[in-house]
């Protein structure tokens, strides 16, 4: 139920050589003899070395291509997947199984491994809480968080598997009917949703970034996060001492399948059995358990003692597509916190042409212009303050937007409206433009703290402003801590210069996102996981 998590050297990341490319649209080589093409969940970039281990004992290679897991089940559905992927393989096939066009394409699939989504708290926390003595189920939990006794992280739940899992997880416990979620279930329990989500203070697109800006906010005094909803597995491999809780009424697990697709090649079937066989083989199983702390698939394999809860409760799934997209809906417009965001957005000569239309379309494709099913969860959400800041040799005046819960339209329709009317002139003043932004920032946050606030900067060159690197360092350390602790979401595009805007992004604990050889419109509904 509860337990003390045992500090680990490595904590789950992505890592950066497993994928041949990062955009799933794109396949990541020819069918070949020997090699299975696998559309995954970025979370099994930890599994590499068990894979190069099977590739030398089966012959058998996995080429990596990450994506989310609703993105992943669009390009399913449409067919994309199978123009340059054998299988699938993500967190779950539960979300993929309810969509009509897309369980159509889902052949034989094969677990691997198991990790409940579960609550990680500080010892003294959950001590504090009485929850070091007891059951406790997520009712308890959810009105201690309604009383803002702790805070959390939680990814995003459109586009990462565990956030989403936490979602379905809470929402079908305090629903108490033990059967499929459905949209009258979902509205009856949004008060307490609402009071969950409601200490719900850091987010992000993925498990492992979650879990490396938790550790980091942990060594700012003032910025911390309690504790963090994740996997079991990734909670396991943090460095920090946490306690897991496991909430008495029920979790959502992860079993990880590896799945063939109907229309993978003889070849490639040949290769999914024997990958999954050896995958599935004792030895192997005892391995993925002690490196990765997931738990074994197959039931020879006797459970690691630091697992302290064998059974555990799994909490019904919604029985449609359409209860889940309006699950994550709802959380977006009405359950949790709101976002405010400030876009910094470079406008100078550089970007004519191709360049501002790409930002335009980014933009506008925010607005609801985009209507596949990523599209429409990344766009802007009810309640949501939205401020562009476009700048060449100097900022423009800011043209700040709040979005309507209930009919959110004519705003976005303004937002529109603005991005299709950006041209491009002048010069780069990227610094001066930045902090100008901080002035912006300082008076919507004293107006209205309780919300995620974030900065995406966006830019195709260098510099040629009078502030350089150096000033805006200075600057930032200057800053009051609530301030300070805003990410900063750099956008590569055209020239960007790499080396700065990663610092930019280091020092804000945010985070660099490339455009260069993708659209601005996949990266900005990449980072939409973040804000």
């Amino acid at each position: 139920m509860i337990r003390r998590l045992i500090p680990a050297v490595a904590v789950v990341a992505l890592l950066a050589g497993c994928s041949d490319s990062t955009d799933p649209a794109r396949p990541v080589g020819d069918a070949a003899p020997g090699t299975l093409r696998v559309l995954a969940g970025s979370e099994l970039a930890d599994l590499q070395p068990i894979l190069d281990e099977a590739a030398k004992a089966t012959g058998i290679s996995v080429r990596f291509s990450f994506t989310g897991t609703i993105e992943g089940a669009e390009k399913v559905a449409s067919g994309a997947a199978e123009q340059g992927f054998d299988a699938v393989w993500f967190s779950s096939n539960r979300y993929l199984e309810l969509v009509p066009e897309a369980q159509k394409r889902l052949g034989t699939p094969a677990k691997v491994m198991s990790s409940p989504v579960v609550l990680g708290l500080p010892a003294a926390k959950v001590r504090e809480l009485g929850w070091d003595t007891g059951r406790v189920g997520w009712a308890e939990i959810a009105e201690a968080a309604g009383a803002r006794k702790f805070t959390y992280g939680m990814t995003d739940p459109s586009v990462s598997n565990s956030g989403f899992s936490a979602l379905v997880g809470v929402a079908a416990a305090l629903s108490g009917s033990g059967s499929a979620l459905d949209a009258a279930r979902i509205d009856a329990v949004a008060p307490q949703l609402k009071e969950f989500f409601s200490a719900q203070k850091l987010s992000a697109g993925s498990s492992g970034w979650l879990s490396e800006a938790y550790q980091r906010r942990a060594q700012d005094p003032g910025a911390e996060v309690d504790g963090l909803i994740n996997y079991e597995s990734v909670l396991l491999s943090m460095p920090q001492p946490l306690t897991l809780v496991y909430p008495s009424d029920g979790v959502v697990t992860a079993d990880y399948p590896l799945t063939l697709l109907t229309s993978a090649s003889s070849e490639a079937r040949d290769a999914h059995q024997k990958l999954s066989d050896h995958l599935r083989s004792a030895d192997v199983q005892r391995k993925i358990m002690e490196t990765t702390h997931r738990r074994p698939a197959v039931p020879q394999v006797r459970l690691d003692g630091k697992f302290a809860t064998k059974d555990l409760v799994e909490l019904p799934f919604p029985g449609s597509q359409s209860a889940v997209d309006g699950l994550i809906t709802t959380y977006f417009d009405r359950l949790r916190r709101p976002s405010r965001t400030l876009y910094v957005l470079d406008t100078s000569g550089s970007m004519q042409g191709d360049r501002i239309d790409g930002l335009r379309q980014a933009l506008t494709g925010l607005t609801g212009a985009d209507e596949s099913l990523a599209g429409r969860f990344s766009r802007f959400h009810g309640r949501e303050q939205v401020t562009l800041l476009p700048f060449s040799s100097s900022a423009r005046p800011p043209l700040k937007y709040e979005v309507p819960q209930d009919d959110p339209r004519p705003v976005l329709d303004q937002i529109r409206a603005t991005a299709t009317s950006l041209d491009a002139s002048g010069g780069t003043a990227i610094y001066s433009s930045l902090r100008g932004g901080y002035d912006v920032l300082r008076r919507q946050i004293d107006a209205d703290p309780d919300r995620f606030t974030s900065i995406v900067l966006m830019t195709d060159g260098e510099n040629t402003g009078s502030e350089g690197i150096t000033d805006f360092q200075l600057f930032h350390q200057s800053l009051s801590p609530d301030l300070k602790g805003i990410p900063i979401f750099p956008v590569l595009f055209g020239e960007s210069a790499t080396t700065e805007m990663e610092q930019v992004a280091k020092m804000s604990g945010g985070k660099v996102f490339d455009a260069r050889s993708r659209s601005l419109s996949a990266a900005f509904k990449e980072i939409r996981g973040y804000q």
